[in-house]
């Protein structure tokens, strides 16, 4: 068993393996059935579990968001009052995680944002499950002193994003930066924001 699923409830098994499928085969490779398989469990086991297919993509959204946080190790971002350098190697390594030993999980990230795009119940779900890192990234930098939280928060989200989606997905995904380099990146992004050197 992997250690992604290593004592996992049933209903966290059945989210890991549509996770891992909607990473592999993309949104039309989920279905019930091959959730079932790809978990080991008897057929009709994912239906029990989420009826619909709106069901199954909020089982795996709130899977993706309790994974995610682990990678992001949101309960080891620094206290503000440690210093800007604090937070960049934090956001550097959660950053380079995703990029090398998550990339799976990253990839199914990005096919659950564009099926939300299309499905407006599963847009709010979405969207709730990353307000924890969104709402805790802005009191970082508002600790840090920020005159524009919200702004700066969004920017280094989108930096982020824009990263793991153009080495996971797009034209550098043949080149994943070194974690020194997205901390360089990163030191410079939060320097321009803070008005320091």
């Amino acid at each position: 068993m992997s250690e992604r699923t290593a004592g996992a409830s049933r209903a966290d098994l059945v989210a890991d393996a549509a996770l891992a499928l909607l990473a592999e085969r993309g949104m039309r490779g989920l279905t019930h059935r091959a959730v079932d398989q790809a978990a080991g469990l008897p057929q009709g086991s994912t239906s029990n579990l989420a009826r619909t297919r709106q069901a199954l993509l909020e089982l795996a959204v709130r899977r993706l968001a309790e994974r995610e946080a682990r990678v992001l190790a949101l309960h080891e971002m620094p206290d503000p009052r440690a210093g800007a350098d604090s937070l960049v190697d934090a956001l550097a390594l959660a950053a380079h995680r995703a990029l090398t030993r998550n990339r799976e999980l990253t990839v199914a990230r990005y096919e659950l944002a564009l099926e939300a795009t299309r499905r407006p119940e599963l847009r709010a779900y979405f969207d709730a499950a990353g307000a924890r890192f969104r709402d805790q990234l802005t009191a970082l930098v508002t600790g840090l002193g920020s005159t524009e939280p919200d702004r700066h928060s969004l920017s280094l989200i989108a930096w982020a994003d824009g990263l793991m989606f153009s080495c996971v997905a797009g034209s550098f995904s043949a080149r994943v930066p070194s974690l020194a380099e997205v901390r360089a990146d990163l030191r410079e992004l939060l320097a321009g924001m803070l008005g320091r050197p």
